[in-house]
């Protein structure tokens, strides 16, 4: 017979400091993330709820400096694309942002779905197919969460093209590619967001994002 755990005061204090120092890091130090930790992340990762219990995420870690220095490029480039129809005052705050750490970060992992795995037999997504990408979307920040407790910071890279993405990785071709994960050692820390201190977008109030009906 197992016995759940206690989650007492203390330990809700530590989970509300993890959540408020959980941040999108662009910034890296050289330090290598030791292969035992990020087994130990990317079980962690497995670990996180799934429709059906489906568990449609996938990870490929990107150990090729080719393909590495290829994701930069296309990144790069996206990014210019991304910031042409912003007007002229949004456009120069858009291209003093760093907006990847893909050059420096230790590790770079690309995240995908699966959409359709033969595990959960479709389960709770016969109306809302897209539920398994949300799934994935939930292993990610709990890679995130899990990263963060190891003293890791990690940065989600999404202004790419899906498509190229899994050309370069040569990945299965209907597999959803939800996106490019930069981790590693942050040289800095902070409990704000850095889109927050650069002034592009504040953080919303709570009252904002919740209604009653």
């Amino acid at each position: 017979m197992s016995f759940s755990p206690i989650f007492d005061d203390r330990f809700r204090g530590s989970l509300s400091e993890l959540l408020a120092w959980r941040r999108d890091v662009r910034e890296f130090r050289n330090d290598p993330v030791p292969h035992a930790v990020l087994a130990k992340l990317l079980e962690q990762a497995a670990r996180a709820p799934s429709v059906g219990n489906s568990q449609p995420s996938r990870f490929v870690i990107i150990r090729s400096a080719e393909r590495r220095r290829a994701l930069i490029a296309h990144g790069e480039a996206e990014q210019v694309a991304a910031g042409a129809d912003y007007d002229a005052n949004r456009k120069a705050a858009y291209h003093r942002l760093k907006l990847h750490g893909l050059a420096h970060s230790p590790v770079v992992i690309a995240a995908y779905c699966e959409p359709d795995p033969a595990e959960g037999s479709g389960l709770g997504r016969k109306t809302m197919p897209e539920a398994l990408a949300y799934s994935s979307v939930c292993a990610v920040h709990t890679l995130w969460l899990a990263a963060r407790a190891e003293g890791i910071g990690l940065g989600w890279v999404s202004i790419l093209e899906p498509t190229t993405v899994s050309e370069l990785l040569n990945v299965p071709r209907h597999w959803r590619f939800v996106g490019l994960l930069c981790l590693g050692y942050p040289k800095f820390e902070d409990d704000l967001p850095v889109l927050h201190k650069q002034g592009w977008q504040a953080r919303l109030p709570v009252e904002a994002m919740v209604i009653e009906r």
